[in-house]
């Protein structure tokens, strides 16, 4: 089947010319074209260009949209999230709204721990129901491809749990889906006494068993004081790389605790976060090609630092940025109004931030061959919004402006 775009106001292409990402100036090329036309044939974007340069004869039963009134980007890539999970914590808002800090919380019980507690009680059938809600909600709202990490299980049966739902839900929903092993994200109270056998747990038994049945293609861990010290962290990260994981990291989240030094040392696709990360460790980042992972929510939500996306981006390190949609830290799945926080809070550009949600994040989970810009040969996942022009997206916040999800070739309805 053939669907044709035609006459698009705008199209932000994002183009990326055979290359993994973009940094520094060339954040701020989004490869922009007036009055164009976009042709997908079955799944694939087949042709891009001028609406006058369309030359193109289309088969009968082909599909063509006037799209003169909209503006068309690629479908959003939310890089990072912790999506699947039962359970509330508004009630831990409440406290944090009166003076409570996130530490404080966690530090009685609540935090992490609480959302594990519920995502354990909580059947697999019921886990893919709240989360295929989530994912048609993201949909709805110009993200196309998500990735989801496990660790509110944190004991074998509950990680995998976490993880078969994920990855029915990769084969069952629209939304192309990328899991996570994230096993090592706290230490659960059963073994606070005993850190190191939850460690050995993660490497010498759930880790195999993922890897034998490939239900996770990254691995990830919160490399944080309190959580998992940098040698703990290579310890799983590089179990994980020796069984074929792609390496991610929590970094400097909380503290400058070396996660980003240790991304660069191991080569991980992405080190997250960043809040803490010190000026020194920027070029290692640069010289090993991490994505720094940025997720600008969290700092919103929780008050805290927000990570230096200026001085990243002009040392040259690819910038990518997420929503972390977690019940904790950051309940939202709404990646412009990451970029309107980006904009306003982390001096990025719009055009640095339009780079950081689509391409850049693609290489953040390593499809940027298939996703994150409107090129042929990729995956036809394109978003019509009915606005003036794209800076408008992250300049009129707080509303969902999208007026057609195409996914994969096929005109959405919700």
């Amino acid at each position: 089947m053939q669907l044709l775009l035609e006459h698009i106001r705008q199209l932000v292409t994002v183009r990326a010319n055979g290359a993994r990402f973009k940094t520094g100036e060339a954040m701020a090329d989004l490869g922009i074209v007036e009055d164009a036309s976009v042709l997908i044939e079955g799944k694939t974007i087949a042709w891009v260009g001028r609406a006058d340069e369309f030359d193109r004869t289309l088969d009968k039963n082909a599909t063509v949209v006037n799209a003169a009134e909209y503006v068309a980007l690629p479908g959003f890539v939310d890089a990072h999230t912790h999506l699947v999970f039962a359970g509330s914590r508004d009630d831990e808002f409440a406290l944090r709204t009166a003076g409570k800090s996130y530490q404080a919380i966690a530090e009685q019980g609540g935090g992490i721990m609480s959302t594990v507690r519920a995502t354990r009680a909580a059947t697999k059938k019921e886990l893919k129901k709240l989360a295929s809600r989530r994912l048609d909600a993201m949909l709805q709202h110009g993200t196309t491809t998500v990735e989801i990490k496990s660790g509110y299980g944190l004991d074998p049966d509950s990680e995998i749990k976490m993880l078969e739902a994920i990855n029915e839900l990769a084969d069952d929903h629209f939304m192309t889906v990328v899991p996570t092993f994230l096993g090592a994200h706290v230490i659960p109270p059963e073994h606070k006494n005993d850190p190191t056998r939850y460690i050995d747990l993660v490497c010498e038994r759930m880790l195999p068993y993922i890897a034998k049945r490939q239900l996770a293609r990254f691995c990830d861990v919160f490399c944080e004081q309190g959580y998992f010290s940098v040698n703990d962290s290579r310890r799983i990260l590089q179990q994980a790389r020796s069984l074929g994981f792609e390496l991610k990291l929590h970094a400097e989240e909380l503290t400058p605790s070396g996660g980003s030094e240790l991304a660069a040392e191991l080569g991980a696709v992405s080190a997250d976060h960043l809040e803490h990360i010190g000026e020194e460790t920027i070029p290692k980042l640069r010289e090993a090609g991490v994505v720094a992972l940025l997720l600008p929510g969290v700092s919103f939500f929780l008050n805290h630092r927000y990570a230096p996306a200026r001085k990243l981006i002009e040392a040259g390190v690819p910038v990518a940025l997420a929503t972390d949609f977690n019940p904790g830290s950051c309940m939202s799945f709404s990646i412009p109004l990451m970029m309107t926080i980006a904009c306003t809070q982390m001096k990025m550009t719009p055009e640095e931030a339009m780079t950081a949600c689509t391409l850049n994040a693609a290489a953040a989970l390593k499809m940027e061959n298939r996703v994150g810009s409107v090129e042929a040969g990729k995956e036809a996942d394109v978003i019509l919004y009915r606005i003036p022009n794209y800076r408008y997206l992250a300049y009129h916040f707080g509303m969902n402006h999208v007026a057609m999800v195409i996914k994969g070739g096929v005109i959405l309805e919700f």
